[in-house]
């Protein structure tokens, strides 16, 4: 970054002294010559903090963002409606500083709103313990796969093709590197095919994934695939749902699924380039020992008042490290306190009002576009807040226009599934309008 960092060539001399190393090169003699830049990075002489902050400025202006358009992107990160008593809070620097609880007795805020939030995952999925947080979606689904597959002592794991694709990669990656073997199983209409995944779920798989609403936003048959999963002993079933869906839906403990994981970035996290997220994983008793992180919680002091403890925390974090099955060492703190202020802000009927106003909405864009005949569904399943249309135009040619006319259109398919053609996935939150629905609906026909 030079000539922007302010360090002297005598600064540099004494932090290499210090480390003992002779020259910036030796520094970084570990990095491979064929990809090191062997040049000064392009970039302007020394300007003042003035012109720094005015070119920096601009760059930013250049970059839309669906606070000043409508957006009807989802795909896994969804617009919702910000209660602004959330950034009010975690803007405290008390909350924004703290990291994990190393230390609990000067630790019992962070303790209490991670504990809290504990309790409202397990209220919400209906299973009896979650831990205090996992990075994203992604992980927790990965992460809920090797949990299973090492505590059945099996080699195999089996996921529907219509798990979010970012997702079955990162599946993929862990799965890998643990020596297990993951299958996954075709779709069929948009949904599951649940013949190929009986036909798949033998002795020696140790956990079945869905995703429910899937990617394509399709509400899967759960019981199905859970009673698939069951037939075999010891095999897992790994459900992966939106947690808002949650608010209207039958709780994933009914089904008698095993692991409930997904992304809470619905819960007053918002829709930025690649982050936050904040994954959420829930399991029962049987998984206790098992889950990776760690579970707060409560008790008294000496003195008899209420009081937060790690009750139980990542065994590779503190010891036993050469065992550890898990790279989950902290908690995502800041998002875990934003999605219980959502929770708590928003109450039972606060919740099934964005989740109810969501799929009404979703519902009257999906029969706006498709009534004219432009636009065919990809599959006649019911769906929450995402749907899915297949046209004759390539999804970029409609969000082109979409973008022109100062709105977000919805995620190309194609990306991910070649043999859909041009499906266009279209999520509809609370927040999306009558007009800005019909505006979209109308450029989309028009396209």
């Amino acid at each position: 970054m030079f000539p922007y960092i302010p360090l002297t060539e005598q600064d540099e001399r004494e932090m290499l002294e210090k480390i003992g190393v002779n020259s910036i090169d030796d520094l970084f003699k570990d990095i491979p010559s064929d990809v090191s830049l062997h040049r000064p990075l392009d970039l302007p002489k020394s300007k003042s903090e003035l012109e720094v902050s005015t070119y920096l400025s601009g760059l930013a202006d250049a970059n839309n963002s669906i606070s000043h358009m409508p957006s009807f992107l989802g795909a896994g990160a969804y617009d919702h409606y910000i209660p602004s008593i959330i950034h009010h809070i975690t803007g405290r620097s008390e909350f924004y500083t703290s990291y994990t609880p190393y230390q609990p007795e000067v630790s019992q805020g962070t303790l209490q709103y991670i504990f809290e939030y504990q309790t409202l995952i397990t209220r919400l999925t209906g299973m009896e313990i979650a831990n205090a947080s996992l990075y994203d979606g992604g992980s927790s689904i990965a992460e809920a796969a090797l949990m299973c597959a090492n505590t059945n002592k099996k080699k195999k794991v089996v996921i529907s093709k219509s798990v979010n694709p970012n997702a079955r990669m990162v599946a993929k990656t862990y799965t890998d590197a643990q020596g297990i073997e993951l299958i996954e199983v075709d779709m069929k209409d948009g949904l599951t095919d649940l013949d190929a995944l009986k036909e798949a779920v033998t002795e020696d798989v140790g956990a079945v994934i869905i995703q429910s609403p899937n990617f394509f936003g399709y509400v899967e048959d759960v019981q199905a695939a859970t009673d698939i999963a069951h037939s075999q002993k010891k095999t897992s079933m790994i459900l992966s749902a939106d947690p808002m869906s949650l608010a209207i839906f039958k709780k994933p403990a009914d089904y008698g699924v095993d692991v409930v994981v997904g992304e809470a970035q619905s819960f007053g996290i918002p829709v930025a380039a690649g982050g936050p997220y904040l994954g959420y994983i829930a399991v029962n008793k049987p998984f206790l020992r098992k889950l990776p992180g760690r579970i707060v919680g409560q008790t008294v002091d000496r003195d008899g008042k209420r009081c937060w403890v790690l009750t139980l925390s990542a065994r590779e974090q503190h010891i036993r490290r050469e065992k550890a099955t898990s790279n989950i060492c902290s908690n995502q703190g800041l998002n875990v306190l934003a999605a219980t202020i959502y929770m708590v802000t928003m109450g039972k009927k606060g919740m099934r009002e964005v989740a109810e106003q969501s799929t009404k909405k979703a519902h009257y864009a999906f029969n706006e576009l498709t009534k004219s005949g432009k636009f065919k569904p990809l599959s006649d399943a019911p769906f929450f807040k995402e749907f899915t249309v297949v046209s004759d135009v390539p999804t970029k040619e409609l969000n082109k226009k979409l973008k022109e006319a100062g709105i977000v259109g919805g995620f190309e398919a194609k990306r991910f599934y070649d043999d859909l053609g041009n499906a266009t996935i279209i999520a509809v939150t609370e927040k999306r309008t009558k007009e800005e629905i019909d505006k979209f609906v109308k450029i989309m026909e028009e396209a």
